[in-house]
């Protein structure tokens, strides 16, 4: 390693050899710089598995605009739409169908006395709101009363009855005083505030929720005529349908701005967010820590060579030489151990945590800057050394 720094950089590596001289204090300064990496890397890592599985539903949409409620910011929340909209929308040239859909959520209790959260969408069994193939096929069970589809991957669920479902058992519990059973699974999977989904008729959703009416939907799913233009389609419904009450929005619109609502003004998204920042501070410390020692033992060789005539780019070359070693060699471990957590955080939580493509390049990044930082911060007692106080 020694030559082959001493090729790149064209002179002898001295930071790389002051930094290894004392090998405990470097395997704990690289210790440090990868516990800071794991920290940044998780809280992307639960930042993105949020983002994801606000995503996921919309993705199983199949329609092109969002039809809500003018104070909603997410699936969840909003007023209900008075159905009177529907018939509106269904007037605007380029719209060619539009499907109602009722959303709630429950509790389920377990045998063990623990409660799941499920998401639930009340639809109309016999029309086509999600791209999915079990779905389709289960309609005609979905038109009976209280019959209901749940989501594969619900979380802390028991081990067997996911397959015991998908082989034909039908599987009842209750749920706001109704009996509701389960004859099949579709897939999507569980975020932050629900366990997993639930699909059921707008009949049972009605009867699930005693409190809503028919004629008011959480959201209204319009799919575009082929011809139409989704844009254009878009803008007609913003001018027909009144802003007072209505918002409409693309699904891609949708998603967004559920996305940066729940990632900007929930508390969840702004923690993992500070959580990323925390890490970069962490790691500036602890690196600040092991180069200002590192400066402070060789401070006398430092002054020789400032006595000598060497100008401060050279003594910030040695300690950016240092800081640069210390970013590498503690990514590596880092991002190993980072990969291995999020396979132990998907199996547990079922959460969809996992390494995107441009983290890794980011973090780097983010490390190198973190190191320079403390590198030169590390180097200002140099630049106000003298070389003739400390002999």
């Amino acid at each position: 390693m020694t030559a082959l720094l001493t090729q790149l950089l064209g002179r002898l590596p001295i930071g790389w050899l002051q930094l290894t001289h004392n090998r405990t204090r470097f395997a704990a300064a690289l210790a440090g710089v990868a516990f800071a990496n794991i920290l940044i890397f998780m809280q992307l890592g639960f930042l993105g598995a949020l983002i994801e599985s606000i995503k996921m539903p919309y993705r199983m949409m199949d329609g092109q605009i969002l039809v809500q409620a003018s104070d909603a910011n997410t699936l969840q929340d909003g007023s209900p739409l008075p159905r009177q909209r529907m018939y509106q929308a269904l007037a605007t040239p380029g719209v060619a169908d539009i499907v109602p859909i009722y959303f709630g959520r429950i509790d389920w209790k377990q045998p063990d006395g623990t409660v799941r959260t499920l998401d639930v969408f009340g639809v109309d069994p016999n029309a086509e709101v999600f791209r999915s193939a079990a779905l389709a096929a289960a309609r005609d069970e979905l038109k009976l009363a209280d019959f209901a589809l749940i989501d594969r991957k619900t979380r802390n669920v028991p081990r067997d009855l996911i397959p015991a479902i998908e082989s034909g058992m039908q599987y009842t519990f209750e749920a706001n005083n109704r009996t509701l059973t389960v004859v099949g699974t579709f897939e999507i999977g569980g975020g932050f505030a629900a366990d997993g989904y639930l699909v059921v008729s707008d009949q049972t959703f009605l009867r699930l929720f005693k409190q809503r009416m028919a004629g008011a939907p959480n959201h209204l799913l319009v799919r575009v005529a082929p011809d139409a233009n989704v844009e254009e389609v878009a803008s007609a419904l913003r001018a027909i349908l009144p802003g007072t009450d209505t918002a409409v929005r693309t699904i891609e619109q949708a998603q967004d701005k559920d996305q940066s609502f729940q990632t900007t003004q929930k508390p969840i998204g702004i923690i993992f967010g500070f959580g990323v920042i925390i890490g970069g501070l962490v790691g500036i410390i602890i690196v600040y820590q092991v180069l200002s020692t590192d400066v402070a033992d060789h401070l006398k060789e430092y002054a020789t060579f400032k006595a000598i005539g060497y100008r401060q780019r050279f003594f910030l070359g040695i300690v950016f030489e240092e800081a640069l070693i210390l970013a590498l060699f503690g990514f590596v471990p880092g991002v190993l151990i980072a990969l291995g957590l999020y396979k132990v955080v998907a199996v547990a939580t079922g959460l969809p945590i996992a390494m995107t493509a441009t983290r890794p390049v980011f973090v780097l990044i983010a490390t190198v800057a973190m190191c320079s930082v403390s590198g030169a911060i590390a180097t200002r007692r140099l630049a106000n050394a003298d070389p003739a106080d400390l002999f």
